[in-house]
């Protein structure tokens, strides 16, 4: 009789980190919005290479993590704008070391 092995699993916090940050694209838009609050066609020209879709997407997945607030305001046409959470502030640490390390050695 064989027994059952189990699969232990350790939680990486780095990778959770990782999962909430998202792809690419994410640490180009995260760099905007600690400038401050940004519309959606700012943070587009800003990012000549973002296709709308990928903007959006992206935006969403920061959105769902809470790193970064969606606000729409009803008018004509609709405004919507986006700010970093106090949770997407806190990046902003991180995501500058990463600015420095990668200058140092890539």
């Amino acid at each position: 009789m064989q027994e059952a092995i189990e699969e232990l699993v350790v939680e990486c916090s780095i990778e959770k980190a990782l999962n909430v940050i998202g792809g690419k694209w994410s640490f180009l838009i995260l760099k905007q919005l600690f400038e401050g609050t940004k519309r959606f066609g700012e943070i587009q020209k800003s990012i000549p290479k973002i296709s709308p879709k990928a903007l959006t997407d992206t935006l969403r997945h920061l959105e769902e993590n809470e790193v970064l607030i969606r606000k729409v305001t009803p008018t004509v046409p609709i405004t919507v704008e986006y700010s970093l959470t106090e949770k997407g502030q806190a990046l902003h640490k991180i995501l500058k070391e990463m600015k420095i390390w990668g200058s140092q050695w890539t």
